[in-house]
């Protein structure tokens, strides 16, 4: 199977100043992998890219900067039901335009289907796409929120049916950005272990975090970011540890492990 991923020596200048120098990565299908860094290190720039916001730049006379499924061009609601992406922006701006975020999480889960920001009058919606719905609401044990407005949901809730959305199409891969950003640690790590459990069951997870706290245990690969380079492509135990962390966030650390998460402190 092609890679569910692969930059290819992709450079994105801004303003002239380039922001990413010359990446090149490939992850396979099955491959959860967590791309780290800090402030700075170039996570927004790449996930520009891969969110087709933005277009790398490819090296001259070489292969395409960025392949997603194995494809360089592509039809956007095709490769969204195959390649899902879950930001922080989208749990921001969800379902306000058109109705001031009273949209019942059925309906945002369903609307995975429709391209849209909920279920509306227009939309002709089947029962087998009710369905649908609700089985990525229990994928994500959010099945009890069918019918809870999203702005009567807590931000953990609200990420569960938004990552519900995205896996109504049953795509191949997840791609999350900062998943826990504004989530108590409980509310973090039971969300946490529902994108565990996504992982488990065949969805090729991808995090881009600054919180280590968000690598799963079923993490293959970890990838740290630094100044727009990659500083170490590895296996967690290898690229979790208190020196290379260190390096790229600037300050002495401890990395601690229990319960299958990493967990970090700065050392006085």
């Amino acid at each position: 199977m092609p890679p569910v991923l692969e930059l290819t020596h992709a450079t994105v200048l801004r303003s002239g100043v380039r922001v990413l120098h010359d990446l090149s990565l490939r992850i396979d299908q099955g491959e959860h992998t967590a791309i780290l860094g800090p402030n700075g290190a170039g996570k927004t720039s790449l996930m520009r890219v891969l969110t087709l916001d933005d277009r790398a730049r490819a090296a001259e006379d070489g292969p395409p900067a960025l392949r997603l499924l194995g494809c360089h061009t592509w039809d956007l609601t095709a490769l969204r039901a195959r390649f899902a992406v879950v930001t922080g922006d989208l749990d921001a701006r969800f379902g306000l335009e058109m109705s001031g975020g009273r949209v019942p999480g059925l309906d945002v889960a369903t609307s995975g289907l429709l391209g849209s920001h909920g279920v509306f009058s227009h939309h002709e919606v089947t029962p087998g796409m009710r369905d649908a719905g609700r089985e990525a609401l229990a994928r994500v044990d959010a099945l009890h929120l069918a019918a809870k407005p999203l702005n009567q949901m807590s931000a953990g809730e609200r990420r569960r049916v938004l990552i519900a959305r995205a896996l109504v199409t049953r795509p191949e891969v997840l791609l999350l950005d900062e998943p826990t950003t504004g989530l108590d640690f409980v509310a973090r790590h039971a969300f946490m272990e529902s994108v565990a459990g996504l992982a488990r069951a065949g969805t090729t997870v991808i995090i881009v975090t600054h919180h280590i706290e968000e690598v799963i245990p079923e993490t293959r690969r970890v990838v740290l970011l630094s100044e727009g380079r990659i500083a170490f492509d590895g296996a967690p135990e290898a690229a979790l540890t208190a020196e290379r962390l260190g390096a790229i966030y600037g300050a002495p650390l401890e990395v601690l492990k229990s319960g299958g998460y990493y967990h970090v402190r700065v050392v006085r």
